[in-house]
This record gives C-alpha cells, sequence and structure tokens, in this order.
C-alpha cells in the first residue's frame, strides 16, 4: 500500500487552503446529500451522513451548509436527484482504478470520465471488472517522528483497528469501517495526531509503478479527482513517496 496514504494525506492539506475550495465543498455536499436521502437525516441513525458530516467539518464547511444539504437529501428543501455511480477501468501500467461518481446527468459523466481515462494512458473498463480487487476499510495516517510505533499499534489495537503498518512517511492504521471513529478517537485521547483519516476503498493486491508511469497514473488520478461529479478515486499504484510528493506539490 505503499503510496496511498501519502496521495491522500496531501489531498487533505491541499483540501485546507485550496482555491478550488468550493468544488470541494460542492462534492461534500452532494455526499451529505445522497446521504440522508438513503439514510435519513439523523447522523446519530446515519453513519454514512455522520462520517461525511466529519468529513465537511475538516474542510471547515460552515455548518449553515452541511444542515441545507441534510435538508435537501431529506426533501424538507427542493435539491437535486443525484445518481450513485461506479465507474472501473485500468491506468497505465494495468493499475486498476475505481471512480466513485454521483451526477444528475449519468451520460454527460461516462463521457467525460471516459475521455479522462484515455487522455492520459488508460481505458475504461466493463462495470466489476476491478471492483473485486478493493475492500472498503478506513484508514487513518500517521506521519514517522510524531509517535512511537509500539504505542502507536498499542492504543490502535486496543480500541479496535485490524493492524498497523509501515507505509514509507507514514503509519497506516486499518480498521473496518464502523470502528473508524473509535480508532481516531483513541487516538486524540492519547495525544497523537493523524495527517488523514477516511473510510477509503483499499486494495488486495498493489501494482508497482516507476518513472513515467508513475507520473501519468498520478496525473490521471487528479485529473479523475478534480472532474465536478467524482467523488472518490481508488487504485492499486504502489508509488514511491519521492515520486508522490513531486506530483502532489
Amino acid at each position: 500500500m505503499s503510496g496511498h496514504s501519502k496521495w491522500a494525506s496531501i489531498k487533505h492539506k491541499k483540501s485546507a487552503t485550496d482555491a478550488k475550495r468550493g468544488k470541494i465543498f460542492s462534492k461534500i455536499i452532494k455526499e451529505i446529500t445522497v446521504a440522508a436521502r438513503l439514510g435519513g437525516g439523523d447522523p446519530a441513525a446515519n453513519p454514512r451522513l455522520r462520517t461525511v458530516i466529519l468529513k465537511a467539518k475538516d474542510a471547515n464547511m460552515p455548518a449553515d451548509n452541511i444542515k441545507r444539504a441534510i435538508q435537501k437529501g431529506t426533501g424538507e428543501l427542493e435539491g437535486v436527484n443525484y445518481e450513485e455511480i461506479a465507474y472501473e477501468g485500468y491506468g497505465p501500467g494495468g493499475v486498476a482504478v475505481m471512480a466513485e461518481v454521483l451526477t444528475d446527468n449519468k451520460n454527460r459523466t461516462v463521457s467525460e470520465v471516459r475521455h479522462i481515462f484515455s487522455k492520459y494512458n488508460g481505458s475504461m473498463g466493463e462495470t466489476g471488472c476491478v471492483s473485486w480487487i478493493f475492500d472498503t476499510r478506513g484508514l487513518i495516517a500517521v506521519e514517522k517522528g510524531t509517535v512511537d510505533e509500539d504505542r502507536l499499534m498499542e492504543i490502535s489495537l486496543d480500541a479496535g483497528a485490524v493492524d498497523v503498518s509501515d507505509a514509507g512517511d507514514n503509519f497506516e492504521v486499518i480498521t473496518d469501517p464502523g470502528d473508524l471513529e473509535d480508532v481516531k478517537r483513541a487516538l486524540a485521547d492519547g495525544g497523537i495526531a493523524y495527517s488523514m483519516a477516511e473510510v477509503t476503498k483499499m486494495p488486495q493486491t498493489t501494482v508497482h509503478l516507476e518513472g513515467k508511469e508513475a507520473i501519468q497514473m498520478l496525473t490521471l488520478l487528479a485529473a479523475l479527482e478534480d472532474n465536478d461529479d467524482v467523488n472518490e478515486v481508488h487504485a492499486n499504484f504502489d508509488i514511491d513517496d519521492e515520486i508522490i510528493e513531486s506530483v502532489g506539490a
């Protein structure tokens, strides 16, 4: 999994000060609206909504924006009906790529996503061609040098984490999705800071990329993430941290 948490951490850091904050907010609002529509507007009874609200707060989204998004999802306010779709395909070097989208126009979105794949040396595949590679997990990244590994492991595992591993510049704490908040809380209580925490799709196997293919893969990933309708992108690349930092910068 080398590189996964590094790329995610860079993305999270940029989101706090990014000039495209309006785009970031727009994507999170879509997530909140869909979560509320599917599971109701009470975060205590809707784990998906609760997770997205925490994501919104991490991005410094105003409380009024969150409230209105929930109300649009529950029907209290008029809103757009978004459709959830996962587009699957392959990136440079045969890397498995899955783009999760929320869209009000499926034809527009599939055309745009297919164009991005093609432009950056990838290809769209059939539904189900790569989804089997990914498992839904909670992922927390803790920068090395900020905590003793044994202490991190003890606190994380006691709180319900599945594993703690070395991933280059970071330690990766892996949890079941439902245990992510408990582990985050335990780390905070233990005075351990983390650079990123999210529910994500983690691959069972990875493809190591170097040089040109690595840069092409990260460029494809960034282009997909920049699309207005793409909510999350998952890929099973293994790329050295130094390359990720150079592209992410």
